[in-house]
This record gives C-alpha cells, structure tokens and sequence, in this order.
C-alpha cells in the first residue's frame, strides 16, 4: 500500500469524524433545546467540532452570520469527503489495486 493512499485514508476518516460529530451536535441540541450548553453529550461534540467551525468561520465572509458557520462547515466537510473519494479511487486505479 503507497503512502498517498494512507495519508488519504486517514483525511478521509477525520472528515467523517468531524461530520459525524456535526451531525450528533445538531441532533443532541435539536433534543437537548435550551438547556443544550450544560448537556454533556453536546459539549463533547462541540469539543470536536469546534476547530473545523472556526476555521470556516475564518474563511466565510462576516456577513454569514455565525449562527450558519456549522452548516456551511457540514457542507464543506462534505464536500472535502467526497473530493477525498475521489483522489483514493484515482490513486488506487494508478496504483492497479481494488479499493
């Protein structure tokens, strides 16, 4: 196995990681309500999530307002996932292996 394909593999595990993370956040703050902040299921995903959010929010223009940053950090995740895919098909296919 080339070393390209385990750099890709282990970006494409921390996306998943990170967008999963998204996902139980927003799941546990659609249950947990107000009281969300001192639940500590969301602040452990918070914990995970916050990095990915900050730097989409350093990215985004102030005019996005902050409340949407996480959304837009799901979309983009997503999208890094899918280009990740992608190049490991593209380097498997070079390489001659079945991925």
């Amino acid at each position: 196995m080339s070393i390209e394909l385990f750099i890709v593999g282990v970006l494409r595990a921390l996306v998943e990681v990170a967008l999963l993370s998204l996902l139980g956040q927003g799941l546990v703050g659609l249950l947990a309500g107000a009281s969300r902040q001192t639940n500590p299921v969301y602040r452990v995903f918070l914990i995970i999530t916050n990095p990915p959010v900050k730097f989409t929010r350093w990215l985004t223009p102030k005019l996005i307002i902050d409340k949407h940053v996480p959304l837009i950090t799901f979309f983009v995740l997503f999208w890094l996932w899918i280009l990740l895919a992608y190049v490991k098909r593209v380097l498997c296919d070079m390489s001659g292996l079945v991925c």
